[in-house]
C-alpha cells in the first residue's frame, strides 16, 4: 500500500528543544486552556495522534484509557518514562503505546469515543486522507478536537501585501512553506471535516501573542491568561497562528460498539485489515497476510511488519 511520506522525529529531542528549553510555556498554557475549554469531561477510551513525548497527555486524566500513537518509537519511549509503562499483556491499562502511520491505523472501525490530534496535521502531506482514517475509528457521537497551522494568520497576511511572500493566505489549498511543515486555510479544515461527516461544535483562536519580544516582557501564565479571553473569538474569526476545532460524529451512538476490555481487541492488520490478530510472545500475528507487528519494550509498532 502506498502512503504520504511520514514525518519520522525518531532519535529527536523535539520534548526538550522545542518545548521544556524552547521558550514556548506561553504557548503550552494557552493550549492547555482550549483544551480544557473542548474536552468532555470523562470517557472511556481516547485516542492521541501524534502524542510524541505526552506533553498533553496528562489533560485527558477523565478518560479511563488513552492510546498514545505516534509514528516515533523514540518520542513514545519517553512518554513512557513520564507516564509510567504499562504491561500490555492481558487487561487493557491506562495507557497503551502505539508506533503507527496516520495513514493507516492499525485500529478497528468504530473504537474511541474521542481523539485529539494537536500540532500534527501540519505534518500531513494528504491531510484529507489522514482525517478520514481518524473518522473511521471513532464511534458515533464521538468527539475529535484538532489543532491545526492556519494559513490565513495575521503575519503571512501582511507579508502577503508588502510583497515579502509569494503564496496566497487567502486561497484553500495547503501551502508547504518547509518540506512536510504545512499551514491550512480554515474553511478548507471546515470542508474537509463537513464532508466525512462531522459538524463543528466550536472553534477556539490559539496564540493570539506568539511575538518573541511581547514573551520576553509579559510572564507566560499572565500572556497565556490573556489569550484564553481572546481565544472564543474564534467562533467569528479566525487569523492566528493556531487554530483549535472542536468537531462530533453526527451519527448517534445506538450503543452497540462495545469498548474493548483487552488490548488485542483494539488492534487490526493494517495491511490487510485483518480484526483477528493473534498475541504471540513479542509480537502479533496476523493469520490473513502472515505479518507480524512487533512488541517490544511496550510500544506495540506497527509501522514495518517485521521480517521472519
Amino acid at each position: 500500500m502506498t502512503t504520504p511520506p511520514v514525518c519520522n522525529y525518531e532519535g529527536s529531542d523535539y520534548q526538550q528543544s522545542f518545548w521544556d528549553q524552547g521558550g514556548r510555556e506561553y504557548e503550552d498554557r494557552a493550549e492547555a486552556i482550549a483544551l480544557k475549554r473542548m474536552l468532555p469531561e470523562s470517557g472511556k477510551l481516547m485516542l492521541e495522534l501524534g502524542a510524541g513525548a505526552g506533553r498533553n497527555t496528562p489533560r485527558y486524566a477523565g478518560f479511563e484509557r488513552i492510546v498514545l500513537l505516534d509514528y516515533s518509537t523514540t518520542q513514545l519511549a519517553q512518554a513512557q518514562e513520564k507516564l509510567g509503562r504499562s504491561d500490555p499483556q492481558g487487561a487493557v491499562p491506562k495507557y497503551i503505546f502505539v508506533a503507527a502511520d496516520v495513514y493507516r491505523l492499525p485500529f478497528r472501525n468504530c473504537q474511541f469515543d474521542a481523539a485529539t490530534m494537536i500540532r500534527t496535521l501540519h505534518h500531513m502531506a494528504d491531510a484529507p486522507k489522514a482525517l478520514s482514517q481518524i473518522r473511521n475509528v471513532l464511534r458515533p457521537s464521538a468527539v475529535f478536537i484538532l489543532e491545526f497551522a492556519n494559513k490565513l494568520n495575521f503575519k503571512s497576511i501582511l507579508r502577503y501585501w508588502l510583497g515579502r511572500q509569494n503564496w496566497n493566505p487567502f486561497t484553500l489549498e495547503p501551502v508547504e512553506f518547509v518540506k512536510l511543515n504545512f499551514d491550512f486555510h480554515p474553511k478548507a479544515i471546515r470542508n474537509w471535516l463537513g464532508d466525512l461527516g462531522f459538524s463543528i461544535e466550536k472553534t477556539l483562536t490559539v496564540s493570539h501573542f506568539r511575538l518573541g519580544l511581547l514573551k520576553k516582557i509579559v510572564p507566560a501564565k499572565l500572556l497565556a491568561a490573556l489569550d484564553g479571553l481572546f481565544q472564543p473569538t474564534g467562533a467569528f474569526w479566525q487569523f492566528t497562528p493556531s487554530v483549535f476545532v472542536k468537531a462530533k460524529v453526527e451519527e448517534k451512538d445506538d450503543g452497540m460498539n462495545e469498548i474493548p476490555l483487552n488490548v488485542i481487541e483494539l488492534f487490526k492488520c493494517p495491511e490487510c485489515g485483518n480484526e483477528k490478530l493473534e498475541e504471540k510472545k513479542d509480537h502479533l500475528y496476523c493469520s490473513s497476510c502472515t505479518a507480524q507487528w512487533a512488541v517490544l519494550a511496550g510500544i506495540y509498532d506497527f509501522r514495518e511488519r517485521r521480517m521472519t
